[in-house]
């Protein structure tokens, strides 16, 4: 795999976990902390192999994937066995292949909790030795509070918990603190030290356009000299202006793919497929694609639209110029976006500068990128494009409405039995 010397990260955590302490470890995005979780684990099986010996959670299906395919690189040569257990793909293939006692489950919260309540008799974790949670930051909000719950209830309190992140939130920290077992000692946490959030390799800069020429602005850069023939990924905030842009990029004439939540799995994997091997340069994500993802081809990173969250803003960039190599990272901002720019700045301790654009080529393009937009418009209507999302948001709101009603009846029926008595 090329790797001649551990990571810093890997250096100070992988003995402490072979030792058998629980570890939290941060550091920055590409410097191997998927190794330093997946080597000791894999000592540590060989030495004593059965299924099902670790659990690593991940908060997107990308992610999961990526984490399998190092786990069975460095794990060729004890045969190793695992399965990858996420939404979109089918419930019953992923149950076949639990109930076979894989080494290793990397999944995502939501759909191992489903298997765990619609079939947890055929797969057994009581034995569980290591829980791993990758991009702990992300995992420990609220969003997977209740699925990770759900988990833990099953899994072996006597395990080694390991948590790793790029970024070390309070959630995460103050799970470094003295526990209610006095026999269990407090995790080993390892912070690896950087002054700045984003790599110096990375060079970053902004474009200050008017928010209604976004489109037009995108088109002209595709098409300089300094974008043609690289490797781009363009981040948007919502799925429909991801696929928006790609129907309409499309329509003129640059080859590009999409990696959002409103595609199906097997289409979201078709896509990193084809982007990771070349065949198309451009992908145009959502924050879906911000995390962890490696793919050291990347050269440029394009925010669209510009992240509320600085953190957000560095998992972004931080696709590009990893392990070392170069990269470039250019915001699209406009006149509501100063503020959020400011912010960013502030969390890097660094001043983006501006990026040349001749504001006269990129007007040149307007008529025709007005008519891409407008057909790409009209394909995503006609597609009925987000009926399906509309749908299962009321299926899932009429759940909820149900599971209220029963819970408030129960509370009645019990309250009338107080008073009966």
């Amino acid at each position: 795999m090329s790797i001649t010397a551990p990571s810093e990260i890997q250096t100070k955590c992988i003995p402490e976990i072979l030792a058998g302490k629980d570890v939290i470890g941060g550091a920055k995005t590409g410097s191997g902390k998927t190794a330093a979780f997946a080597l000791p684990i894999l000592q540590k099986l060989s030495e004593d192999p059965y299924g099902v010996f670790a659990v690593i959670l991940t908060p997107t299906r990308e992610l999961a994937f990526q984490i399998a395919e190092q786990f069975n690189v460095l794990g060729k040569t004890i045969n190793l066995k695992d399965v990858v257990v996420v939404g979109g793909l089918d419930m019953m293939t992923q149950a076949i292949a639990l109930s076979k006692r894989p080494h290793i489950i990397i999944a995502t919260p939501g759909r191992l909790r489903d298997h765990i309540n619609s079939s947890g008799d055929s797969m057994n974790l009581s034995k569980v030795k290591f829980l791993v949670l990758d991009e702990a930051d992300r995992l420990l909000t609220e969003t997977f509070a209740e699925d990770l719950g759900g988990i833990l209830e099953v899994l072996p309190k006597k395990r080694q918990t390991l948590l790793f992140t790029a970024t070390m939130t309070d959630a995460v920290l103050e799970l470094a603190g003295p526990t209610d077992n006095a026999a269990k000692p407090p995790p080993f946490v390892y912070q690896c030290k950087t002054n700045v959030s984003t790599v110096k390799t990375l060079t970053q800069s902004y474009i200050f356009i008017p928010s209604h020429l976004r489109e037009t602005y995108l088109t002209y850069l595709l098409r300089s000299e300094d974008f043609i023939k690289k490797s781009i990924i363009i981040f948007t905030g919502r799925c429909r202006t991801a696929e928006t842009l790609r129907v309409m990029l499309r329509e003129l004439g640059i080859a590009c793919t999409a990696l959002h939540s409103e595609m199906s799995q097997q289409e979201r994997l078709n896509s990193l497929a084809k982007f990771r091997g070349g065949i198309i340069s451009v992908l145009i994500a959502t924050d879906v694609g911000s995390r962890g993802l490696d793919i050291p081809s990347v050269q440029w990173v394009l925010n669209y639209d510009i992240p509320r969250d600085p953190t957000d803003y560095i998992h972004r960039v931080g696709r590009t110029a990893r392990a070392g190599r170069g990269g470039q990272a250019v915001s699209m901002v406009s006149e509501r976006d100063i503020e959020l720019v400011h912010d960013i700045e502030s969390r890097i301790n660094k001043t983006m500068g501006e990026y040349p654009v001749s504001e006269n080529k990129a007007l040149e393009l307007l008529t025709e990128v007005t008519s891409a937009k407008r057909a790409a418009t009209m394909a995503l209507q006609d597609a009925q494009y987000g009926e399906k999302k509309r749908i299962q948001k009321q299926k899932r709101q009429a759940l909820e409405e149900a599971r209220s009603g029963v819970k408030s009846s129960k509370s009645k029926s019990g309250k009338r039995k107080s008073s009966a008595q």
